[in-house]
């Protein structure tokens, strides 16, 4: 018999997958409460960008970590790590299945495996770094990416400067790529861990996608953005549906362009999340339709 705490039900895939509705079908039918692990939805006042649950799936089970820090809080991988496993901890006291549902990878690894010893950050290279960034561009931090990472550069959002800067930074620093050292030895849980992926055609994924960034306009996404723009250096904002605004606001692009953008830059993030997770052959891929063949699956794999 085992002797794990309990069972997390970990909920993947790519945004617009339904992967909350799942999560709240699956948290109603194991009694279990939802923690997330998306970097995007643990801050207040982006609750339209980041396609934060809605207020009735809020309502259908208990969530956590959904929009309760302010955005300057900066909650990164090793803090999340952390403060999950302390939730968790108590959570499984209490509950035999937690859901964690989200589309970060580097926060679900955090979760499941523990994040690998990296270096501390050079703060010499950092400030080079960040240099280079304001006189030459992102664009050009990302090609050094790709030839010193290739691996990481197509895994990584290339339109977020901090993990760009960070993976260069350990590239330099080690002479190795950063994909390599990502690698190490998994951290053992004191719980049983079952992976969902949501899957679905991709022309029916990017129309989706399309749609969703219709309906965020629709619920006012522009005034969201708008409230956030004096904070717009903050590594939170740094994400798809803020940064196309920005430059709007900027006068870089007219609102029709931001707003395509958006769902272009929507639609090749969901394409770099579905080429992380399919590295990972414990997941299993079903319709996010299919509950029943879900829930079988799910029961397969208890201890």
């Amino acid at each position: 018999m085992s002797t794990k705490q309990g069972t997390l039900i970990v909920v993947v895939g790519p945004t617009g997958s339904g992967k909350s509705a799942l999560a709240v079908r699956l948290a109603n039918h194991y009694a279990a409460p939802i923690i997330s692990t998306d970097s995007r939805q643990f801050y207040r006042n982006m609750a339209i960008g980041t396609a934060q649950p809605t207020a009735e799936e809020l309502s259908a089970a208990t969530h956590y970590f959904i929009a309760d820090r302010d955005v300057d809080d900066d909650l990164n991988c090793g803090r999340y790590e952390v403060e999950a496993l302390t939730l968790l901890d108590r959570l499984f006291a209490e509950h035999r299945y937690v859901v964690a549902v989200g589309g970060s990878g580097l926060y679900i690894q955090a979760l499941c495996e523990g994040m690998d010893s990296l270096p501390e950050a050079d703060e010499s290279l950092r400030a080079e770094l960040k240099e280079r960034l304001e006189s030459d561009g992102l664009e050009i931090l990302v090609e050094q990416l790709r030839t010193l990472d290739p691996r990481y550069a197509d895994q990584v959002d290339v339109h977020n400067p901090s993990r760009v800067m960070r993976a260069l930074e350990v590239c330099i620093a080690t002479g190795r790529p950063y994909s390599e050292q990502r690698l190490g030895r998994r951290a053992e849980r004191p719980f049983n861990i079952i992976k969902v992926g949501t899957d679905m055609p991709r022309d029916i994924l990017y129309d989706r996608i399309n749609r969703r960034v219709d309906m965020m306009v629709e619920q006012g996404l522009e005034q969201e953005a708008r409230a956030m723009y004096p904070k717009r250096h903050l590594n939170a904002l740094q994400t798809v549906g803020y940064r196309e605004l920005f430059d709007h606001f900027d006068g870089r692009s007219s609102f029709t362009e931001a707003v395509e953008l958006i769902k272009r830059n929507s639609r090749r993030y969901a394409k770099r999340q579905l080429t992380w997770f399919r590295r990972d052959d414990i997941i299993g891929w079903y319709s996010p339709d299919n509950f029943d063949a879900i829930v079988e699956f799910i029961d397969s794999k208890k201890v």
